[in-house]
């Protein structure tokens, strides 16, 4: 996802399979992983409000595990998506 977005490529088929996977699997991931794919959504323009609320909810349960980094990517891309 995050080479589509630096490509500006909006895959609509690839990201809306991506946020369902994502969706059932955000336990499973680290926050730099989070970060990185609301980061790509936002950036690509891609509207995925199941996603961002899903990794809105994982973040707020693990926020002491970001970097700097992270946050700020998450961030970026929470008030890029005008979530």
């Amino acid at each position: 996802v995050w080479a589509f977005a630096t490509a500006v490529v909006a895959a609509e088929t690839l990201f809306e399979a991506i946020v369902g996977a994502a969706v059932n699997r955000i336990g499973d991931f680290k926050p730099q992983e989070m970060a990185s794919t609301v980061w790509a959504f936002a950036g690509a323009g891609v509207a995925a409000e199941a996603l961002f609320e899903a990794i809105a909810g994982a973040a707020v349960n693990r926020i002491g595990d970001f970097n700097p980094q992270d946050l700020a990517n998450t961030v970026w891309a929470f008030a890029t998506a005008g979530v």
